[in-house]
């Protein structure tokens, strides 16, 4: 195997024996073979497009294959295996139909594979004519080191944008402006005579692809549930037994609150789901409890003293130590799998049957409780924006002197600890505008507030750096300035996976400069995309604490 897609890949090259993730060879060559028919489908689907002619279940499943390979989604070969059969007959059925309508679709050859063994095989790509060109089944085989990272950025920019359009749909909304995005990019990266600029203008229109689909999904949610407003969260426990929902679908979690009402039960947030204890919708549920835990990277540890049963929802699903005692109580649902755990279906109506999962939670213990206190959450685009006329008030004078953007992702690694030092050292005129489990490295530091306004303003889950945008828009309207550029404002932005790629590549689409990402920088950069971006928009790695702090504040 090989994977680069992570922020915690091995050795900061790739994973060549085992995923740093936990995940195993077998699982990742079945990834390989799903993503090449998608992009398969998405080379006709884009051929029937451009005829007005799309099909919509095409597009559908390519972006739940898409979703279902980002790091920490899906570890579960049957799984995958049933969506590798259902690939393949819509590839055949998308085939069939675009020979019926005049199109004659680009030969992408039948690909069989063989795995030596079920947990450390070695891939071997065959087809019925002889061995199969590796470079036109994997971009990973281009031998152009720039080329090759240019459009392993490009396929991973699309992984982020397919997760947010899951969740959007899941709500009833979609786009084909964002079907066209992903369908385009995954056929772009096909071809094998395209260069660095094409690849480049490429990546940029998947960043637009994804301020539309971040965009979307923020109206699905605050038009389902209302706008976030600022909440106080319980940190603590009850003393019923509960339901640790994690991930990051809302759908999902109105449809556990509802089905579990009056059941004895109460229903906690974990990790990236921290964010909808702020929608009106869910507070009107007297189950709805606080949040238990922190980022995604502990549950191995908290889950022990949760007690009760697991929901996930989307990805950030750990494989468990082999003593861990929680496994069977863990249940998913979606594009999410896990050996050994309980997968909950999606019927033909779309709807998800929750009842054995919640009958197995009243005869749990009451979680342990592993802290006690509150956390403020809520400052999405709606809440900041009424409060624009204070927060401009203390910018005018000088008592609020630059925001800083740490949204992004959080992760195991010791270096991760910056962010929590960056924060605490951030001079008290600063505050802080983030989103995504980076949050969870100073959200619960006693950082206090400038005149009632928080020094950390939590918008939400790592799709909501959408909001953070539309602040700093609406901030430099207000102010009276003439591009972002202008404002007090600086960026220093945690990634891990693909969903911190795409927001990444969002900014930059908007123009954003003067990123500092961290703690490194993605294995699939090469030095000379790395200086292409340095050039054109000035990104900029992270160092030390104090060296940022002067870079980013004092400058």
């Amino acid at each position: 195997m090989f994977c680069y897609q992570c922020q915690e890949t091995a050795k900061g090259r790739g994973c060549e024996i085992r995923g740093v993730c936990g995940k195993k060879p077998a699982t990742s060559a079945r990834m390989d073979q799903l993503l090449y028919i998608v992009r398969g489908m998405a080379i006709v689907n884009r051929l029937l497009r451009e005829k007005g002619q799309a099909d919509r279940d095409a597009s559908r499943f390519i972006i739940d294959a898409l979703f279902t390979t980002i790091t920490n989604a899906n570890f579960d070969n049957s799984m995958l295996d049933d969506f590798i059969s259902k690939g393949l007959e819509l590839k055949n059925l998308l085939n069939a139909t675009a020979k019926k309508r005049g199109i004659e679709p680009p030969c992408m050859p039948e690909v069989t594979f063989h795995i030596a063994k079920e947990d450390y095989g070695k891939l071997e790509v065959v087809e019925a004519g002889g061995r199969l060109d590796e470079e036109f089944f994997s971009v990973l085989y281009e031998k152009n080191e720039d080329i090759r990272g240019l459009k392993q950025l490009a396929i991973y920019g699309c992984k982020g944008m397919a997760a947010y359009a899951r969740h959007a749909l899941n709500l009833g909304f979609e786009s084909d402006d964002v079907y066209t995005v992903i369908e385009n990019a995954l056929a772009e990266v096909s071809r094998r005579d395209i260069g660095v600029d094409e690849l480049l203008s490429l990546v940029l229109s998947v960043g637009d692809g994804g301020v539309k689909v971040m965009a979307l999904l923020d109206k699905a949610n605050t038009s389902t549930y209302g706008n976030p407003e600022i909440t106080r969260v319980d940190i603590g426990t009850r003393r019923r037994p509960g339901i640790l929902i994690s991930g990051h679908d809302l759908k999902d979690l109105e449809e556990l609150l509802i089905q579990s009402e009056g059941k004895g039960v109460d229903i906690y947030t974990h990790s990236e789901m921290l964010p909808a204890q702020s929608y009106p919708f869910f507070k009107k549920f007297p189950h709805f409890a606080g949040n238990y835990g922190n980022a995604w990277w502990k549950q191995v540890d908290e889950f022990e003293t949760f007690n009760g049963m697991f929901l996930f929802t989307s990805n950030c699903i750990v494989p468990p130590r082999p003593k861990s005692t929680y496994v069977d109580r863990v249940y998913t649902t979606g594009v999410v799998g896990m050996p050994g755990t309980h997968h909950i279906p999606t019927d033909p109506d779309g709807k998800k049957d929750f009842t054995e999962l919640i009958e197995r939670a009243r005869e749990c213990q009451p979680p342990t409780e592993i802290e006690h206190g509150e956390i403020v959450a809520g400052f999405a685009h709606n809440q900041v924006l009424e409060l624009a006329p204070k927060v401009i008030e203390l910018i005018k004078a000088g008592k609020i002197r630059k925001f800083v953007v740490m949204a992004g992702c959080d992760g195991r690694f010791p270096s991760r600890s910056y962010y929590t030092e960056f924060a605490e050292r951030l001079p008290k005129d600063c505050v802080i505008l983030t989103a995504g489990c980076a949050k969870y490295r100073y959200n619960k530091l006693p950082l206090g507030d400038i005149e009632g306004v928080p020094r950390v303003l939590d918008a939400g889950q790592c799709n909501d750096s959408y909001s953070l945008v539309v602040i700093a828009m609406a901030l430099k309207d207000a102010l009276g300035l003439k591009s972002l550029k202008d404002l007090p404002i600086v960026y220093n932005i945690a990634w891990y996976e693909q969903k911190a790629v795409i927001v990444l590549l969002a900014l930059l689409s908007l123009g954003i400069r003067n990123i500092h990402t961290g703690p490194t920088l993605p294995a699939f950069f090469t030095p000379a995309i790395l200086k292409v971006l340095q050039e054109r928009f000035n990104i900029a790695t992270i160092t030390d604490v104090d060296t940022d702090i002067a870079r980013l504040i004092d400058n």
